[in-house]
């Protein structure tokens, strides 16, 4: 199975990052590790692409794959993906604790360096209409990319999940794909493609395993509900088997210039300790840009004025 390479890293450091464009799907499978192998490699088959990195939850029973690339590569790789993904998942037989449309759930495009956003748009929307009609699969547009304003926020694609989109899709205008049938790919549901600012997926779990303790302050938390601005979350309990219980606060940071780990992580401390609990460990999903990163170490290191430029090896590779 390919590992996550330095392939687009090499490549920024080569100035090449302008024509990178990221795609990070989202599978709705992570029980079974060697069907997101067989997934991971049909991507990383693709010349010109670089698998960055892919994890896979139990609990939420759903895989996340970061790969990058130029765009006609990222587009290949990405129809190879979906193309495995329909053969190897059955939507009739999945259930996991995240919330889901389909066997490739979500595929966003995420502008990379000095690649504009507006590039992840027309991607998207290109790719959604081709994956509609090879596949014969109900493709919604969501984020940037998004045809209806009622879809900007993928909660509202997703909302009632797999089982409320089935009944719902072929009688309710609103439901209606972008792209592609009116009913659901028998094996593969429908796949949400989109456009977006890097984000950041963010676990905290909670010392407790009282589920309803992780909704309040998700609730608290998501911007949606009056919360942190950019924020969006949901409470989930994580039992693996043999594991210890993890009540969890699962989050979206869609803008962490807007809120940022560091504060996110805070707020959930200041409503877990009034709840009685507090924070056990945190999870990063995937990526994270570097100024994010970096950011978390300035504020516990309480720095003032602090740059990018500090970090020593982001200073050489911008000096060469």
């Amino acid at each position: 199975m390919p590992r996550p390479c330095r392939a687009a890293s090499r490549a920024y450091h080569r100035g090449a990052v302008a024509s990178l464009i990221e795609c990070v799907p989202n599978f709705s499978e992570g029980r079974r590790p060697e069907v997101i192998e067989e997934i991971v490699t049909s991507i990383g088959q693709i010349d010109g692409v670089a698998v960055l990195d892919f994890s896979r939850d139990e609990t939420h029973n759903r895989s996340v794959v970061t790969f990058a690339g130029a765009a006609e590569s990222v587009v290949r790789a990405a129809t190879a993906a979906v193309g495995r993904a329909l053969e190897l998942i059955d939507m009739e037989r999945h259930a996991g604790a995240h919330p889901r449309i389909g066997a490739v759930d979500v595929m966003p495009f995420v502008p990379l360096g000095t690649t504009r956003l507006a590039e992840c748009v027309d991607l998207a929307r290109r790719f959604g209409e081709q994956i509609a009609m090879r596949f014969d699969i109900p493709v919604y547009l969501y984020g940037d990319a998004a045809l209806r304003p009622g879809r900007h926020r993928l909660a509202d694609v997703r909302r009632g999940q797999y089982e409320g989109l089935k009944a719902e899709i072929g009688v309710n205008p609103d439901r209606a794909p972008d792209y592609g049938p009116a009913r659901l790919h028998p094996r593969g549901g429908a796949i949400a493609v989109g456009a977006r600012k890097p984000l950041i997926a963010f676990n905290v779990n909670l010392a407790t395993d009282d589920l309803s303790v992780a909704k309040r302050i998700a609730h608290a938390v998501r911007e949606s509900s009056g919360g942190l601005p950019a924020v969006q979350a949901m409470g989930v309990l994580l039992e693996n088997p043999g594991e210890k219980r993890y009540a969890q606060v699962s989050m979206n940071l869609v803008d962490w210039e807007r809120t940022g780990i560091s504060r996110a992580v805070r707020e959930i401390r200041r409503l877990a300790l009034e709840a009685g609990t507090d924070i056990d460990h945190c999870e990063l999903i995937g990526l994270a840009p570097t100024g994010a990163l970096l950011e978390v170490a300035a504020d516990a290191l309480g720095l003032r004025s602090f740059s990018v430029d500090q970090a020593l090896e982001l200073r050489l590779t911008r000096d060469r």
